[in-house]
């Protein structure tokens, strides 16, 4: 699964320590800074070289056809650098077996996983399926990972140990950050506010909270920018996601600019701005760029959770406006949320499965231009990683497909690949589900639907 044909993977397998990737197809935005000529789907024509683990020299192809061992003919396929998801929930993914959703909705997903929480989140539970997550996107070819981690409640602790535990046992896999995520009602409680900052401090984390219709939104918000600052932490934020009405963003935007808020803010989702009239977009949108805030997209989440009602098909599209906030300046990017849990019954954290999917939804296309920057260089760049782009002296991190164009990557679903972690062809499949089947069955709580 998730496999290069075998005749070149034997030939990745069987490279030297030094050796040139020719005419491979890289998208000219992922690519050092330099006069790439590149094709209408913004892809350039590269021989790379790579030497001791790391990108040596990236040149336009040569076209050379004389034998050598350590020149592989790529012959014009696809091959992007690792991806960085910048937004995910690995405390709670992968129990829909044991916590199915009833109905897709936004509430049966937060009722589902509140009860499965209080029966089954121990840390043994937690790291199992954190671990499992972890070689999800490992064998997909995902360098780093953002994810958020419910912090409110006697189980906030046992996550946070976890995933101390998964950063040290991944280094060098995968690069992890985490986000403590509290509702904004409960930022104005000052014991479950204080265990957050507590939890976040002692594990280098960020500042996180979700928004939504309550007059406790701007206060809230006035306190996470307070305790940031005081601190020094980043803010990362659930926006405007399911209330069609949300001002989240909007509210956001003018407190960063108000108190010249010097952090780095990420806003996820921010759904709600699609529905707005165009005055307040641009008034938003406007706000947004001059704060600095960058925003992600999750897509294939929203879509699932959005508009949902029995017998009628839903209308609302579930991304926010990438192209107007793109063409703004504003840092943009998608990521995979949820994964197979009752927000997301679906995915497995590859980000090329997203990419291809946000593609279609948000319509990242017509032309391509560099729009596959939005799982790879840019999250990098927010985080502060040198991920997600190939120049010289970066790691020979890459992804590589049969695929010989973009149009023919996302035609089809969950494409073959070859991961290559520092130069090294990687021997790793995506664990199967049934690895998990025993830890399904512990639910105490009563089940939800059939």
């Amino acid at each position: 699964m998730n496999r290069l044909p075998a005749d070149l993977a034997a030939d990745l397998a069987d490279l030297p320590a030094a050796f040139t990737l020719a005419d491979a197809r890289v998208p000219a935005c992922l690519l050092a800074d330099g006069a790439w000529s590149a094709d209408r789907e913004g892809l350039a024509a590269v021989d790379i070289a790579v030497a001791d683990g790391r990108v040596a020299a990236l040149t336009s192809a040569s076209g050379a056809t004389q034998p050598d061992p350590a020149r592989l003919d790529l012959a014009g396929r696809l091959v992007l650098p690792g991806f960085v998801d910048i937004h995910t929930h690995l405390d709670k993914g992968f129990i829909w077996q044991r916590a199915p959703n009833p109905d897709g909705s936004f509430d049966g997903a937060m009722a589902a996983v509140a009860a499965d929480r209080a029966a089954n989140w121990s840390e043994e539970d937690i790291a199992r399926r954190f671990d499992f997550a972890l070689r999800c996107a490992h064998a997909h070819g995902t360098v780093a990972i953002r994810t958020h981690l419910d912090s409110e409640g006697p189980r906030a602790a046992t996550a946070w140990r976890v995933f101390a535990a998964m950063r040290e046992a991944w280094r060098g896999r995968i690069e992890l950050q985490a986000v403590g995520l509290i509702p904004i009602d409960s930022v104005m409680d000052d014991t479950l506010f204080a265990t957050l900052i507590e939890l976040i401090r002692a594990h280098g984390g960020l500042l996180g909270s979700y928004t939504y219709a309550t007059p406790n939104l701007v206060p809230g918000l006035e306190r996470l920018f307070a305790t940031a600052e005081r601190w020094g932490l980043a803010l990362d934020l659930h926006v405007d996601e399911r209330d069609r009405n949300g001002r989240g963003l909007f509210e956001i935007a003018t407190l960063a600019r108000e108190r010249r808020f010097e952090g780095p803010i990420l806003a996820g989702h921010c759904c709600a701005l699609s529905l707005k009239a165009a005055e307040e977009i641009d008034r938003t949108l406007d706000l947004v760029a001059q704060a600095g805030i960058g925003v992600v997209s999750l897509p294939m989440c929203n879509l699932y959770l959005q508009d949902r009602a029995p017998g009628r098909t839903p209308r609302w599209r579930g991304v926010t406006l990438l192209h107007e906030m793109k063409a703004r300046g504003i840092p943009v990017m998608v990521a995979s949320d949820n994964t197979r849990d009752p927000f997301y019954a679906y995915g497995d954290l590859d980000l090329a499965e997203v990419y291809r999917e946000a593609t279609r939804i948000a319509h990242l296309d017509h032309p391509a231009a560099d729009w596959p920057a939005v799982v790879s260089r840019a999250p990098a760049q927010w985080i502060g990683l040198e991920a997600g782009r190939l120049a010289p002296g970066t790691a020979a991190d890459l992804v590589l497909f049969p695929a010989r164009s973009l149009n023919e990557w996302l035609a089809r679903p969950l494409g073959a690949r070859g991961v290559l972690r520092r130069g090294r062809l990687l021997d790793a499949a995506v664990p199967d589900y049934a690895e998990l089947d025993d830890a399904m069955q512990t639910r105490k709580a009563p089940r939800h639907g059939p």
